[in-house]
């Protein structure tokens, strides 16, 4: 698989970057020069133009002349197949405002969503932004001309407060009656199954959902030495502990969460992709392009 060069794609060093236009057209330039001759040989992430042909789908849209170079069956596929509606839910309560290193959980979700947002414009979508704390904060629709105004939004977006996560996917799914993706980027401090039975929700409303789970590598490990006092980063409540004596346990349980959170989420039929902030974006962006592609094959 093609790497985009890492200056593109490195958290610490994008984070340097004020201008989030020029931050994800950065990000997306430097991804799509990584993939530039996969993309020349092959339709593994060309889902604008063609598709594999699957069974069922309508001979009429075959492109007889591509089967004539490849000797494969291609369905000619248009924008109406392909454009569809992209919401963008991005927390931005308490927890997400913290990072062991250069990057909060915050920044590098919004660096995602940017540069997601930014990809999925080049391909025709429509995007759109929710971002949300105990409620949801601000609600942009999702548009071909509102990409300018959902970075300047995700620039200036307060962080801190208390978090409802399920409370606000919910109102997220109410928010238009068109069908379309629903990308939500959280650090998932949640109960797997009330988060699950949320996104039940979507996905009967006719959403499909990306869910990018945003993990500092602190959060694995709990730092700290014989006796450290941590602070809740959403109500300020003070907890002493010994992280030498809890470290094991504390391990044990996180790793626990968030097997079951996949579990769960890959049971209502969204796509669960877990990131650690130290980690460049191009996993994420591939992940991204492999659900639409996916998603483009079904429909």
């Amino acid at each position: 698989m093609p790497v985009a060069p890492a200056a593109f794609l490195d958290p610490a060093l994008l984070a340097t970057i004020s201008d989030l236009a020029l931050l994800a057209r950065t990000v997306v330039d430097g991804f799509m020069h990584g993939q530039h001759r996969s993309m020349r040989k092959g339709s593994s992430l060309d889902f604008a133009e063609h598709r594999s042909y699957q069974p069922g789908d309508d001979l009429r849209r075959i492109d007889w002349r591509v089967y004539g170079r490849t000797d494969r069956f291609y369905i000619k596929e248009y924008d109406a197949d392909t454009n569809a509606s992209v919401l963008f839910a991005v927390d931005a309560s308490g927890s997400m405002d913290w990072g062991s290193g250069t990057v909060t959980k915050f920044v590098y979700a919004r660096m995602l969503a940017a540069s997601l947002a930014w990809l999925s414009q080049s391909q025709g979508d429509r995007v759109g932004l929710a971002t949300f704390t105990a409620t949801l904060t601000e609600v942009i629709p999702p548009s071909v001309r509102h990409l300018q105004r959902m970075l300047h939004a995700l620039a200036t977006t307060a962080v801190g407060g208390p978090s409802r996560l399920v409370e606000c996917v919910e109102q997220v799914g109410l928010l238009s009656a068109r069908t379309g993706i629903v990308v939500l980027v959280t650090d998932c401090y949640e109960d797997p199954e009330r988060l699950g039975r949320a996104v039940d929700a979507l996905r009967m409303h006719g959403h499909d959902v990306i869910l990018f789970h945003v993990v500092d590598p602190a959060e694995r490990e709990l730092p700290g030495g014989d006796d450290t006092t941590f602070e809740d980063a959403e109500t300020g409540v003070l907890l002493p502990l010994k992280p030498d004596a809890l470290r094991d346990k504390y391990r044990t349980l996180v790793s626990e969460h968030h097997r079951a959170l996949e579990q769960r989420l890959v049971a209502a039929g969204a796509d669960y992709v877990r990131l650690d902030t130290s980690e460049p974006l191009d996993r994420a962006l591939h992940a991204y392009l492999d659900a639409r592609l996916t998603r483009s094959r079904v429909r």
